[in-house]
């Protein structure tokens, strides 16, 4: 027995020795978990089922570093440079109903959104060592368009595109709930970027109620402004004409698309462009809602200048993603930019595809918004149909725009009429909240004249129409009262450009110069049809 005592006193000296050595502070804090794990889930509270989302997880303000497994990533950035992948602009990420991520303990911030018709949700989060915290959230609607038949858009997103990279994308703009993302390829005198791999029908990439398109930003010029192409089926480029944009909208619509101005025709000179096409009648659309120009999205004077001509204009709008945000002029990191951040919406008869949409945008059944949901109708038609009456005729007006208490909390609701506000409701009068205006108002038809709706909620918050034009006994539906002052600005803007042809730049970005005599040869049509209108006048 006593051959065994000295073994056993070994082992006892021994354990003391772990004991002792495991007491130490840094072997204890190594042993313990320093992280706790996050689960989340998030479902459309509509269908109980796992919904892409926009995320933003923050710590004392500042975005949490580590990205979950499950963010959806698309190579992203302006000049088509790889500036993003996983983030976004704004720090947050997209994933599809779910993700986890190992945290170090502390509080946090989850900010959860899925564009403008759902309610955000904010949460702080406790996250303790050791811990899974699991969450599921439900979001919730506080309008549905789509069952009103009326359909998002986003026209104007700049993303390369091949088939690999259409899911990945597609659960982009499900998660801010565009149900049209249309992809532009961008030119500029010299090259093409952000690259689409096919056009039309065969463009198109759909699942359920949401589906992906091709479109151009081409021609692209300072002195001219920046052109759209919408639902061709192939691109149009003309390198060695590049300054006649005619050409190239004239192309498109044979392609089956709609063309038109971005940036409101509000940069790069686009309302000269915008003059030169509109009043020749090669113009389909106009970007009218934008941050690129102004943190006031909505800019409508180059609108209503063609208007007012009586040329009619069907709106659309666009976020001009990467490029542009409602802080667009701080520049990286805090820039904004997101996809969606304004949109159009289109009314769609019959079901959701990409013939019957693109057949509810060359109608003009539009009208875009930044928040505020409008409902227009004169007559019982929808913003961009033609009412052809008689003098005399009651032309009945109904508009409602509908917002959220918190998220768009609306202002004001106005009718439009040739460019002044023929009936403004506030949400301070009797019967009226921050939820929802309406307005009903009966004029005569005296005259031919377009009418539209217009809404505003919090600074960064609009909403218009594109107008329904009424037309009186056969006549146009112009505005014979500004249709001098619109003329002689579009003599104007065809003079400066004219002036601009004569200078031949140094910066090679400036080359209508190059182009003068067939620039030339275009103002002077443009100024007959200005002849012409002012016959009509007298």
């Amino acid at each position: 027995m006593h051959k065994y005592k000295p073994v056993r006193k070994v082992v006892l000296f021994n354990a003391f020795l772990l004991l002792q050595v495991l007491s130490w502070p840094g072997i204890l804090a190594a042993q313990q978990p320093s992280t706790g794990r996050l689960e989340v889930q998030v479902l459309d509270a509509s269908t109980n089922r796992l919904t892409p989302v926009r995320v933003r997880l923050s710590r004392n303000g500042w975005a949490v570093k580590e990205l979950p497994k499950e963010a959806v990533a698309v190579m992203y950035g302006v000049w088509d440079h790889a500036d993003g992948y996983n983030y976004q602009p704004d720090s947050s990420f997209y994933v599809v109903g779910q993700f986890s991520l190992n945290l170090p303990p502390g509080t946090y911030h989850l900010s959860l959104a899925k564009g403008p018709e759902y309610v955000e949700q904010q949460h702080d989060l406790q996250i303790t060592a050791g811990q899974v915290h699991q969450e599921k959230y439900q979001l919730k609607r506080w309008v549905n368009m789509p069952a009103k038949g009326w359909y998002s858009a986003d026209d104007h997103i700049h993303i390369r595109r091949s088939p690999r990279e259409d899911s990945l994308l597609l659960n982009w703009t499900q998660a801010e709930d565009v149900h049209v993302g249309v992809m532009l390829r961008m030119g500029d005198f010299w090259e093409t970027y952000y690259p689409q791999y096919a056009w039309g029908e065969k463009g198109v990439y759909q699942k359920e109620i949401f589906l992906l398109t091709s479109g151009q930003e081409d021609p692209r010029t300072p002195e001219l402004g920046h052109a759209l192409g919408i639902g061709a089926s192939d691109k149009v480029r003309y390198s060695k004409e590049y300054y006649y944009y005619d050409k190239v909208f004239d192309k498109l619509r044979e392609l089956g698309g709609l063309s038109g101005y971005a940036h409101q025709a509000e940069t790069f000179h686009g309302y000269r462009g915008l003059t030169l096409d509109g009043l020749r009648g090669k113009v389909d659309v106009l970007e009218l809602l934008q941050f690129c120009a102004s943190d006031k999205p909505l800019i409508t004077n180059h609108y209503y200048h063609l208007l007012d001509l009586g040329i009619p204009v069907t709106a659309v709008a666009g976020s001009d993603f990467p490029w542009c945000g409602n802080d667009h002029d701080k520049g990286p990191p805090e820039r904004s930019a997101r996809l969606g951040n304004v949109r159009f919406y289109t009314y769609v008869n019959g079901p959701f595809n990409y013939n019957n949409w693109k057949a509810g945008l060359a109608a003009g059944h539009t009208f875009v918004s930044s928040g505020p949901m409008l409902s227009f109708e004169v007559n019982g038609q929808l913003p961009g149909s033609k009412l052809p009456v008689s003098k005399g005729t009651t032309l009945h007006i109904t508009a409602h725009v509908y917002g959220h208490s918190t998220q768009v909390p609306l202002q004001a609701l106005e009718i439009i009429g040739h460019g002044k506000v023929l009936s403004r409701i506030t949400v301070e009068e009797a019967g009226q909240s921050l939820e929802h205006l309406s307005v009903t108002l009966d004029i005569p038809a005296e005259q031919g004249i377009w009418l539209a709706a217009r809404a505003y909620g919090n600074p960064t918050q609009a909403a218009h129409t594109t107008p329904v034009y009424v037309q009186v006994d056969g006549k146009n539906f112009h505005n014979p009262a500004t249709a001098p002052h619109y003329l002689k600005l579009s003599e104007k803007y065809l003079k400066e450009l004219k002036k601009e042809l004569k200078n031949r730049q140094a910066d090679p970005q400036y080359q209508a110069w190059h182009y003068r005599a067939g620039l030339e040869r275009r103002i002077a049509e443009t100024q007959q049809v200005i002849k012409g209108m002012k016959k009509q006048l007298k």
